[in-house]
């Protein structure tokens, strides 16, 4: 069975901002990466169970790029999103309001078995970490 990661941020804003921020495709596209010299270059998602979201990732210098995806298995707005990726690993998000104007969230995904957990819990959270930035300085 594999090691079960989680991960968590405060956001400072209202939760239904933050939600559209972290699920509308032209957002996604300017915060899931995690370090400058990477990018989204593309992100699609049909919010919904059975739904899909697929977004590409490439380093800035064109030198390699992966694409993530995978089918939504549980939506409730503002609050909860699980989904299983391509692999079959599972992946959930949550949102909570914790006091007024700042939003807790926790991903908690199933570890990968090609690279260490320690680096994958970091590449997350930078991913995380990038998304608290981009929010507070847009809202």
């Amino acid at each position: 069975m594999a090691e079960i990661i989680q991960i968590q941020v405060d956001v400072q804003g209202d939760l239904a901002t933050i939600w559209h921020y972290w699920n509308e495709p032209k957002h996604i596209e300017q915060w899931h990466s995690a370090s400058p010299d990477w990018h989204t270059i593309n992100a699609q998602n049909d919010l919904r169970v059975g739904g899909s979201l697929t977004s590409r990732m490439e380093a800035k210098d064109g030198a390699m790029g992966f694409d993530f995806g995978g089918v939504y298995t549980e939506v409730v707005a503002n609050q909860r999103l699980s989904y299983t990726l391509g692999d079959g690993r599972e992946v959930t998000v949550t949102f909570s309001q914790i006091a007024p104007g700042l939003v807790h969230v926790v991903e908690t995904f199933e570890a990968e078995s090609q690279n260490p957990v320690e680096l994958q819990k970091q590449g997350w959270q930078a991913i995380l970490n990038h998304f608290k930035e981009y929010v507070e300085e847009n809202v």
